[in-house]
Formats: structure tokens, C-alpha cells, sequence
């Protein structure tokens, strides 16, 4: 499997996931959009799948290799979304948005080959990378529920429910920011002998874990406003939006452990 070949798994997948949100909007049943939703990821996963045997190493050194990945998780978390709290809008949304990324990847796609430098060699190096993603996506699913909330806010029924949906999703993205902060402390150590060291990524990763847990102390405050809380998701997602790849463009990153994409 190579690169070439992902216009044509990613046009079916995007198929399958728009058939999906379509018919989300027309049954009242969970069926079939779960099920073209989820053939559409099998789809996704088989082109991640058949690139990570080709390039012998796990597909996520690049920008492109990363997108990838997030165009992956985007409908996951949309799926889960619609299934546990049945908003049939977000999985239009993660289509949309994933698109996006995917449509990147096709027009500026990164350098893939087999090379792989000796720190990305760690068994911790996976893991640490994929939880990060998966992160992103259901953080990115939150901010499109907070995007939502802002621009049809006195459209809104039940503002509980949503608030509630909301911050479980919030809750379970940081836990996994947590737990990939946490590898990548072990992962540094083997590499570079120290957990933590103040490197432009880090410092950043901190600010985003920093800014999701203001939005979770705020929003157990009595008086807390929904609207201000949606405002503050949106605040730490773009810190999200900077630690991901936004730092890469700093001039301090020039000299980050971190960067190795290249």
C-alpha cells in the first residue's frame, strides 16, 4: 500500500460517512448511519493498515501521517457522539471537518519513507502519538458542539442536555491527553534521559492540558455561564490547534527534541 493509493480509500470512506449523516437526518433509527458510518472507518483503517506494513513503521511521523490519523478518529468520535446522545447533526460535522483534513493531505501530502530516527523507535513512540489523536478528535468534536451552541444558542431546547454531552466529552479527551502526557514522560526518559524539560511542545502540551481543566473547574462553579464555558473550549482548542502543529512554525521549535518530521 502507498500513498497514491489514498485518494481512492478516502473517497470511499467520505462517501460512506456522508451517506451516513444523510440518513441520520431521515430514520429515526441508529442502524444504518451507524453502519455506513462504520464501514466507512473498516475502509479507512485498511488503507492506515496496508501503509503501515508498507512503510514498516507506524504511519505517524509527519504532519500528513498525523492528519491522517485525525481524519480517522473525527467520525469515531461523531459516532459515539451520535450514538450515545443521539445528535443527529454531529455526524455531518465530523464529515465536514475530516474532509478537511483529508483534502489537505491529498493537496500537500508530507514525504513518506521507511526512515525512522532512533528515538521514534521506542515501543512508547505508537501509543503515545495515537492517544494524542484520538484526544484531538473528541476535543474536536467538543469544540464543534461549542461552535454549534454559540451560533444557534437561543434556538436550543434542551441546553442541559448538550452542556451535559459536552463535558463528557471534555472528560474523556483529557483523560487521554493525560494518560499521553504520561507515555510520552516514560518515552522521553528512554530517549532523552529526562521526563520533562520544558521543550516549545511540551510547554504547549501543558498549556492545552491547562486551559481543558479551566474549562472543566469553571463549569463545577454554581454560577458558571454555558456561554462562557463554550468561549473558553474554543480558547483551549486553539492551544490545541498550536501544540499540534502550530508550534512547529515558532522559532524556538528550531531546536525542539520534537522535531523530527523531516
Amino acid at each position: 500500500m502507498t500513498w497514491d493509493s489514498f485518494i481512492y480509500f478516502a473517497i470511499s470512506a467520505v462517501v460512506l460517512w456522508g451517506s451516513g449523516a444523510a440518513l441520520a437526518y431521515g430514520s429515526k433509527r441508529k442502524l444504518w448511519p451507524a453502519l455506513l458510518t462504520t464501514l466507512g472507518l473498516i475502509v479507512f483503517s485498511i488503507f492506515i493498515a496496508g501503509l503501515w506494513m508498507s512503510l514498516e513503521r507506524p504511519p505517524l511521523r509527519t504532519m500528513g501521517e498525523t492528519r491522517l490519523w485525525y481524519s480517522f478518529f473525527l467520525p469515531v468520535a461523531g459516532l459515539l457522539t451520535y450514538l450515545r446522545w443521539n445528535y443527529k447533526w454531529i455526524l455531518s460535522f465530523t464529515t465536514v471537518l475530516s474532509t478537511v483534513f483529508i483534502i489537505v493531505n491529498i493537496v500537500k501530502p508530507d514525504i513518506h519513507n521507511k526512515v525512522l530516527m532512533p528515538a521514534l523507535q521506542s515501543p512508547w513512540f505508537a501509543p503515545h502519538v495515537i492517544i494524542y489523536m484520538f484526544s484531538y478528535a473528541i476535543l474536536g468534536a467538543a469544540t464543534l458542539v461549542a461552535i454549534y451552541y454559540l451560533v444557534r444558542e437561543k434556538k436550543i431546547n434542551n441546553k442541559a442536555h448538550l452542556m451535559e454531552m459536552t463535558d463528557s466529552l471534555v472528560y474523556a479527551g483529557i483523560a487521554c491527553i493525560t494518560l499521553g502526557m504520561l507515555i510520552g514522560a516514560i518515552w522521553a526518559k528512554i530517549a532523552w534521559g529526562h521526563y520533562w524539560s520544558w521543550d516549545p511542545k511540551e510547554t504547549w502540551a501543558a498549556a492545552t492540558w491547562i486551559g481543558y481543566l479551566l474549562y472543566i473547574h469553571y463549569r463545577l462553579k454554581k454560577s458558571s455561564s454555558d456561554k462562557t464555558s463554550m468561549i473558553l473550549l474554543i480558547i483551549a482548542f486553539i492551544l490545541l490547534q498550536v501544540c499540534w502543529y502550530g508550534v512547529n512554525y515558532l522559532p524556538s521549535a528550531q531546536q525542539s527534541i520534537h522535531t523530527y518530521s523531516s
